[in-house]
């Protein structure tokens, strides 16, 4: 297992990156002190259920985030109703999201 972190600067302050990487596979998170976005790994509805605002960003297995650099060129893709409150939606730009979550 690798585990690879990287800071993103937004005009609304930092938030962080992590991706936890095995053999095939990888989850990637960029979290803020409002929410995170995440690949499709993660349940963000369960994340709704602790209060939690979560978006997910596109990625499939023919084409993987696969980095933490390739995270902001990527689009929004599905939001729980927490995130929505926050003004992410779908479709909408990861590095705009960010902004929102940090």
């Amino acid at each position: 297992m690798e585990i690879t972190t990287k800071t993103f600067q937004t005009k609304n302050g930092l938030v962080e990156g992590v991706k936890t990487k095995w053999e095939g596979f990888s989850i990637l998170v960029v979290t803020g002190s409002k929410g995170f976005l995440a690949c499709p790994a993660i349940d963000i509805e369960a994340c709704q259920g602790y209060g939690a605002a979560a978006a997910l960003v596109e990625s499939t297995p023919d084409n993987p985030i696969g980095t933490l650099d390739r995270f902001c060129n990527r689009k929004v893709t599905k939001v729980n109703t927490k995130a929505m409150e926050l003004g992410i939606q779908v479709g909408m730009d990861v590095s705009d999201a960010l902004e929102l979550i940090a």
